[in-house]
């Protein structure tokens, strides 16, 4: 039995608000279950120096944490004057895993910062920022288009992420803080609504695992990136 009652295959529920604030070109607040994250895209006319010149677009990420997102209060990040390791390789992970569904000739030389702040954590943080960065992007780009900017749709294959493991010897989909923390085995799955996989993270935390748990969690996998992909598009409608 999951802590939450949820059957093994069954997600947090996720709801999602669109426009929750007004000043960004995209904005999405995505809940799944007791993690809320809230993703905002900004448009700006302008490449990193590395691509400056190509007439390739740029998907860039920044991702962080309130300090009562969690139970007890974390100090700010800019009060200790650097990123933490996890923070730069949380919002690297975002950005790859955003540019890899979006065409970046059609997107044109200009940058989308993607920011993820969450607001309250209970595991898949991560996962929600990537799902809900999407949202806030495609919302962006719509504006693109419809301002004549963008002539063909850059967003090629929409792209979300759910986190799998095995909790008491069992393979589950969407794991919460409660399992995560106990987890013999845990991954995060980026996948586009295609199917095709952008990256795994997996670990064995004190456990091992096998080929054939390793394929239960790829199916799990696909089941939580199809439900998130239908739950984008319904947001984006």
């Amino acid at each position: 039995m999951r802590p939450s009652g949820r059957a093994l295959d069954e997600m947090r529920a996720v709801s999602i608000e669109t426009d929750f604030t007004k000043h960004a070109e995209g904005c999405a607040l995505i809940k799944m279950g007791d993690t809320h994250v809230l993703c905002t895209a900004t448009i700006e006319d302008r490449v990193p120096p590395f691509i400056k010149g190509s007439g390739l677009g740029w998907v860039t990420a920044e991702y962080g944490m309130l300090p009562r997102a969690t139970n007890t209060r974390m100090r700010r990040e800019a009060a200790m004057g650097k990123q933490g390791g996890r923070t730069v390789e949380i919002q690297r992970l975002i950005g790859r895993s955003l540019r890899a569904g979006v065409d970046r000739v059609a997107l044109g030389e200009r940058q989308i910062t993607v920011d993820c702040d969450v607001l309250q954590a209970d595991g898949g943080t991560r996962c929600a920022s990537i799902t809900g960065g999407w949202i806030a992007l495609r919302l962006a780009v719509n504006k693109l288009m419809k301002a004549g900017d963008v002539i063909s749709d850059p967003m090629e294959d929409p792209v979300a992420a759910i986190s799998c493991g095995i909790y008491a010897g069992q393979p589950v989909l969407d794991l919460d803080y409660p399992e995560d923390s106990e987890a013999g085995v845990d991954g995060n799955f980026i996948m586009t609504e295609s199917r095709k996989l952008i990256e795994i993270q997996m670990s064995a935390e004190g456990s091992t695992y096998s080929r054939d748990q390793m394929n239960q969690l790829m199916d799990l996998a696909e089941k939580g990136v199809l439900e998130l992909a239908a739950a984008q598009k319904a947001a984006t409608a």
